[in-house]
């Protein structure tokens, strides 16, 4: 999030009390991140016996998949209001409950109908947190650290990546190599690999008992003497005065433009809100999804045993957990467009050398899929090129993209529309994939290679460079890069 105005290098550090107390309550918010990425993921090495033991065929496992995306796109939107009303922890709480509930329920699951209303139920508690954590953060951080904790939030979704397919990955060690053999209580090991969930959601639900609420919250309940009491303990004396009262100026400024609509003359929507929707599109139509939820399923099918592969989705998550720290280093020192441009370059070539790669499958006597050599390796190769590409730029950049490119009359709504957009998309991708790789693997993943190239196409076309400068300057830009249509009569809209 850009911020004008300069405040002395010496003056706040993350080092400092104030600092170290910042960065405490942002980790416990980010661990609503952590269960985003966790619920993305932990499917992954239950997909298969979950469709062994159910009978479930390529549309209904693409659909038990996909459907916890339509309850996070529920929850997502309802997240704000809810906040709003009962503040930012009580919220953080009713996200930990669902969460909580989901993975007892998928664990304990004797049913496809209801093994389908615990995925929703989980994708609720996901959709909550993904909003009302990161803007925790961003009302809890005072404004010379913000962009860097904020940053957080994403870095805790790719480790939640990595965490739920580690423990699918140890759960099918433990039970010799087979996620339908029984462990423990006699429950097999991809019953476990939702049960495990309980304990990041009992986390998350215990630190929201734990943190002050929001200051934002706060003063707009007309509660500013808390609020005051709460910044006292996260910025310094000297600029105490002035973080209240910025923002008790930004909630005055929101509630002017509650009434603001995002209509406009581009097919009903101003040319912004379609820049940030075609942003959020982009970022799922290349497939990445596919990687972090059908890897187990994607690798078996090409003659990698299940332990195998398993261990193949850790080292992925591994790398994206890599790469999107250094994108969190890059993004103010080389700029948005670079990176953007540079990750659909990787993802483009990775996405076709796979597409390539997968044309050269057998199949044997025994009906077994296998990759011959040299195709396996460059095939392994590539998957981890893609999730470089892909968490080194397009994975982190576009949200801070969305928090940029939209002023800030309509940036709460907007942002609401792109990210019901990113839901969608990769509902789409998600309940689209098993019924497209079992028709061809290589038409399919040159169908992301071709999104990626488009992604290319468009960031040249529509998306200035945003480094460095606040948001009025940004809309400027967008405006001139005609992003906005009949701007003047949009922004008015």
């Amino acid at each position: 999030m850009n911020t004008t105005g300069t405040i002395p290098a010496n003056a706040f550090s993350l080092k400092s009390p104030f600092g170290r107390r910042a960065i405490g309550l942002s980790v416990a918010a980010a661990v609503g991140g952590f269960l985003f990425g966790f619920d993305s993921s932990v499917i992954n090495g239950a997909v298969d016996a979950i469709d062994s033991n159910f009978g479930l065929g390529e549309f209904w496992t693409g659909f038990v998949v996909a459907i916890a995306l339509l309850g996070c796109a529920v929850g997502a939107l309802i997240a704000g209001a809810l906040s709003d009303r009962w503040g930012r922890l009580k919220v953080m709480m009713l996200g930990s409950g669902l969460f909580l509930v989901s993975s007892i329920g998928a664990g304990l699951t004797f049913s496809v109908p209801d093994l389908i209303l615990w995925r929703v139920l989980g994708g609720l508690g996901i959709g909550i947190a993904s909003v009302v954590a990161p803007a925790y953060i961003a009302e809890i951080a005072p404004r010379q650290v913000r962009g860097a904790l904020a940053s957080l939030q994403q870095l805790a979704i790719t480790i939640g990546i990595f965490a739920a397919l580690l423990s699918d990955a140890s759960l099918v060690w433990g039970a010799d190599g087979s996620a339908t053999n029984a462990l423990w209580f006699g429950l097999e090991a991809w019953r476990w690999m939702f049960l495990v969930g309980v304990i990041p959601a009992a986390v998350y639900g215990i630190l929201a008992f734990t943190m002050p609420e929001s200051p934002r919250y706060l003063i707009a309940k007309g509660r500013t003497d808390e609020a005051r009491a709460i910044f006292a303990q996260l910025v310094p004396p000297a600029d105490l005065d002035q973080t209240v009262r910025e923002l008790t100026n930004a909630i005055e400024s929101d509630r002017k433009n509650a009434g603001v609509s995002i209509r406009g003359h581009v097919l009903g929507l101003q040319g912004i809100v379609w820049v940030g929707i075609i942003l959020s599109v982009f970022q799922q139509f290349v497939g990445i999804n596919v990687i972090f939820y059908y890897s187990t399923t994607l690798w078996k099918s090409v003659g990698f045993d299940e332990s195998a592969s398993l261990g193949i989705g850790v080292f992925t998550s591994t790398v994206n957990v890599l790469v999107t720290l250094i994108a969190i280093f890059l993004v103010d020192r080389v700029g948005r467009k670079p990176i953007l441009l540079s990750g659909s370059v990787l993802m483009t070539l990775s996405l076709g050398a796979m597409a390539v790669c997968f044309a050269f499958s057998e199949t044997g006597a025994d009906g077994a899929v296998s990759l011959p050599a040299p195709w396996g390796p460059i095939a392994l190769v590539a998957a981890n090129l893609f999730v470089v590409g892909f968490g080194a730029s397009w994975g982190p950049l576009v949200w801070v993209l969305l928090g940029e490119i939209f002023p800030s009359r309509i940036r709460g709504k907007a942002l609401g529309v792109a990210a019901g957009a990113q839901w969608v998309a990769n509902f789409a991708i998600t309940m689209t994939f098993p019924l497209l790789s079992a028709w061809s693997l290589p038409l399919t993943y040159g169908m992301y290679a071709a999104f990626a190239a488009l992604s290319f196409v468009y960031v040249l076309w529509k998306v200035p460079e945003t480094k460095g400068m606040d948001i009025e300057q940004t809309e400027t830009l967008f405006i001139r890069k005609g992003a906005q249509a009949g701007s003047k009569t949009d922004a008015k809209a």
